[in-house]
C-alpha cells in the first residue's frame, strides 16, 4: 500500500524541486529590469537591496536543491520571500524608487516575494505541529505577505493615501493617536459594547431557561427572536438614541437588542441537546427539574452557549460603533470613524479600526480560551 500510494509522486518530485528554484530564476531576472521608472536596474545601484535580493536567490536555490519531504524546505522558501521582499521596502524607504515608480524589476521581485511566500506557508502548513512556533508560523507569514503586498502596492504604484493608506502610515498615525483612540476605546467597547453584552446575554441565557420550562414561552419568544435577529442595527439605533440619549446608555440599548435574542437561540438549542439516555438517567435517580438542569442540561449545553457569547461578542462591537453613527458625545469610535472621514484622515479610520479588530478578536480569543478549559470534557472538545 504504501510503495504503491508513493510511486506517483516520484515523477513529480523534480517539477516541485523545480518551482522552488523558480522563485529565484524570478529574482534574477529582476536583478537585470528597471528597478524604477526613472532609474536603472537593480545591479546599477550596488547597495543594500542587492546583497538582500542575492542571499534571497541563494535560499531559493537551496531549497529546490533539499530533498521534498525536508522539513527545512518552507522555512528557507519563507526566508528566500522575506529577505526579497525587505530588499524592495529598502528600495522604497531609501528612495530608490520614489512614490508610484516602481519599475518592471521592481515589481517583478515582489511577485517573486510573494509567490514564494505563498508557496513556503503551503510547505510549512504540511509540517506536524509539534511546537507553538510551528503552529503560529503559517498564520504570521500569511499576515505579514498580505501586509507586504498592501503597504509595497501602495506605494510602489502610487497609490492615494485618501483612497488607501499603507500599513506603515496606519501604525504612524495609530501611534500618534493612542491618547484618543484609547478614550475611544473606554467609551465603546467599556461602557457600551461590555455593559450591553453582559446584560444582553445574562437575558437571553435566563429567558432560555425559562422559556425551555414554560413551554407557551418557548412557543411565542422563538419567533419573536427569529424576527428580531433580521432587524437592521441602523433601523434600531436611532430609536434607542432617542429614548436613552445620546451617551453610553443608548449604545448599551442597541447591544443588548442586539445580542438578546442569539443567546436565546442558542441557549434552548443547547438545552435540547441533552439526550434522551441521560434523561432517563436522572429520572431514575428522582432528580428534580432543578437538578437535572444544573446537573445534565446545562453542562451539555455549555458548547452552544458559548457558540453564542463569541457570536454576540462581534455583533456587541459593531452594535455599539454602528449606534455612534446616530448621535454621540465627541468620542467614540463611530464617532472618531465619521469624523475624520468628513476631514480625510483615512489614515485615522484605519486607526480606528484598528482598535476594533484587536478588540474583537481578543474577546474571541479569550472566549475560545476559556471554552476549552471549561469543555474540555466535551466530545466537541476532542483533538482541540
Amino acid at each position: 500500500m504504501t510503495t504503491a500510494s508513493a510511486a506517483p509522486s516520484a515523477p513529480f518530485q523534480p517539477v516541485s524541486r523545480g518551482l522552488d528554484a523558480v522563485w529565484g530564476l524570478m529574482g534574477l531576472v529582476a536583478l537585470l529590469l528597471p528597478l524604477s521608472t526613472t532609474g536603472g536596474t537593480w545591479i546599477g545601484n550596488a547597495d543594500l537591496t542587492v546583497l538582500l535580493m542575492i542571499a534571497g536567490i541563494l535560499l531559493f536555490a537551496l531549497a529546490g536543491l533539499r530533498p521534498r519531504r525536508s522539513g527545512m524546505r518552507g522555512p528557507l522558501v519563507l526566508a528566500g520571500a522575506a529577505l526579497t521582499a525587505i530588499a524592495t521596502l529598502v528600495a522604497l524607504r531609501s528612495g530608490t524608487v520614489a512614490f508610484g515608480e516602481g519599475g518592471a524589476g521592481y515589481t517583478l521581485a515582489g511577485l517573486a516575494a510573494m509567490a514564494a511566500a505563498f508557496r513556503g506557508i503551503a510547505l510549512v502548513a504540511r509540517l506536524p505541529e509539534t511546537s507553538l512556533p510551528v503552529r503560529l508560523l503559517p498564520p504570521a507569514a500569511l499576515g505579514l505577505t498580505l501586509l507586504y503586498a498592501w503597504e509595497g502596492g501602495c506605494l510602489g504604484f502610487g497609490v492615494p493615501a485618501v483612497l488607501l493608506p499603507p500599513p506603515s502610515a496606519i501604525g504612524a498615525a495609530f501611534a500618534a493617536n493612542l491618547p484618543v483612540l484609547w478614550q475611544d476605546f473606554v467609551q465603546t467597547v467599556w461602557k457600551g459594547a461590555l455593559r450591553g453584552y453582559l446584560i444582553g446575554c445574562t437575558a437571553g441565557i435566563l429567558l432560555g431557561v425559562a422559556a425551555d420550562r414554560v413551554a407557551f414561552l418557548r412557543r411565542g419568544l422563538l419567533p419573536v427572536a427569529n424576527l428580531m435577529s433580521a432587524a437592521p442595527i441602523v433601523g434600531v439605533a436611532p430609536i434607542m438614541v432617542m429614548w436613552f440619549g445620546f451617551d453610553w446608555p443608548s449604545k448599551a440599548a442597541v447591544v443588548v437588542v442586539t445580542t438578546l435574542f442569539p443567546m436565546l437561540v442558542n441557549t434552548l438549542a443547547g438545552l435540547s441537546a441533552t439526550s434522551r439516555q441521560e434523561l432517563d438517567l436522572m429520572r431514575s435517580y428522582a432528580a428534580s427539574h432543578t437538578t437535572t438542569l444544573l446537573v445534565a442540561r446545562l453542562p451539555n449545553a455549555l458548547p452552544f452557549l458559548f457558540n453564542g457569547l463569541k457570536i454576540s461578542a462581534t455583533l456587541a462591537l459593531i452594535a455599539a460603533i454602528v449606534a455612534e453613527f446616530f448621535g454621540t458625545p465627541v468620542v467614540g469610535m463611530g464617532f472618531r470613524i465619521s469624523t475624520e472621514v468628513a476631514r480625510m484622515n483615512v489614515d485615522v479610520v484605519w486607526a480606528t479600526i484598528l482598535v476594533a479588530a484587536i478588540a474583537g478578536s481578543g474577546t474571541y480569543a479569550a472566549l475560545s480560551f476559556i471554552e476549552r478549559r471549561v469543555t474540555f470534557w466535551h466530545p466537541a472538545m476532542r483533538g482541540r
